[in-house]
């Protein structure tokens, strides 16, 4: 029933930024938290940023000072701002949320996915 959509990922510079987005679809009586992870060739998914219904952010080390989350409420999106990116940034970055639906069970879902390539 529920879906999230990533967009935003792409090919940048060492130095530059982008933005992801991800939209949330579907029935929904409330998202408690999104977020988003990466995932490099290699690795384990690691945590980047979340953030809760009540605005509260959580940022991975390694990006602090850089990357920024956000949300649209009225739009059920989450968004990432990533600048000063480093070539080891690169990963495939997954929006996660944590989703209550109509009968107040709570989901986890994950999006498909969104490459981000940073060159040096």
């Amino acid at each position: 029933q529920v879906q999230l959509v990533e967009s935003g990922g792409g090919l940048v510079q060492a130095g530059g930024s982008l933005r992801l987005s991800c939209a949330a679809s579907g029935i929904i009586f409330s998202i408690d938290r999104m977020g988003w992870y990466r995932q490099a060739p290699g690795k384990q998914r690691e945590l980047v940023a979340t953030i809760t219904s009540g605005g509260s952010t959580n940022y991975a080390d390694s990006v602090k000072g850089r990357f920024t989350i956000s949300r649209d409420y009225a739009n059920k999106t989450a968004s990432l701002q990533m600048n000063s990116l480093k070539p080891e940034d690169t990963a495939v970055y997954y929006c996660n949320a944590d989703v209550t639906n109509r009968r107040l069970i709570k989901f986890n879902y994950w999006g498909q996915g969104t490459q981000v390539t940073v060159s040096s």
